[in-house]
């Protein structure tokens, strides 16, 4: 019982750390606005571990590796725990078991991205019809339209009608399905 609630808050403080870190990553890497709450939000929530790590970890042509990095990292140390509080005492060896574990944290970015990018994009087709002037828009926009783009250059609106949200919503599904799979053959491996 004990060891649930330890997991359960790991899963929700690591987690949202984790999710918090990808953000911001992904915010400086689209040039989105920072003049929004959000940004600011996010900034002052990562900075206390971003700016250290930014000292030892170099930008890679203006790619902050260091949070992407740091999400990363949050991401092993919440599996390793779960791992470990579980007491999944497999008959691998310690190595094969970090591997597995750093490899899985790995599709768990992955994962956490198509699901950011298909939250922010069903977030945007439903205020793009209620609220189109909301002040969060001009984020969603700059955020998704990399992804919509692709689209919308080789599919015309259909009656007035953008279906590339729908397009990216497909896709993304088959992403995760792929990434699921992935997940159950590193499983296999430890």
């Amino acid at each position: 019982m004990l060891n649930q609630i330890i997991i359960f808050i790991l899963n929700t403080v690591l987690g949202l750390f984790s999710i918090a870190l990808l953000l911001r990553f992904y915010m400086q890497l689209m040039r989105m606005p920072y003049r929004n709450p959000i940004s600011q939000f996010l900034v002052a929530l990562t900075d206390f571990i971003v700016h250290p790590a930014r000292r030892v970890i170099p930008s890679l042509r203006g790619i902050d590796l260091s949070t992407l990095l740091l999400a990363w990292l949050t991401q092993f140390i919440l599996l390793a725990g779960i791992y470990k509080l579980q007491g999944d005492n497999l008959s691998s060896t310690l190595s094969a078991v970090t591997v597995g574990l750093m490899l899985l944290a790995f599709v768990e970015i992955i994962k956490m991205t198509l699901h950011i990018v298909m939250i922010a994009t069903i977030v945007q087709v439903a205020l793009s019809w209620f609220s189109p002037h909301s002040p969060i828009a001009p984020l969603l926009d700059s955020f998704t339209r990399p992804f919509l783009r692709i689209f919308r250059e080789r599919i015309p609106p259909i009656g007035n009608i953008d279906l590339s949200p729908l397009f990216v919503l497909v896709i993304i599904q088959l992403l995760l399905m792929a990434t699921t799979g992935l997940q159950r053959e590193i499983y296999l491996l430890f």
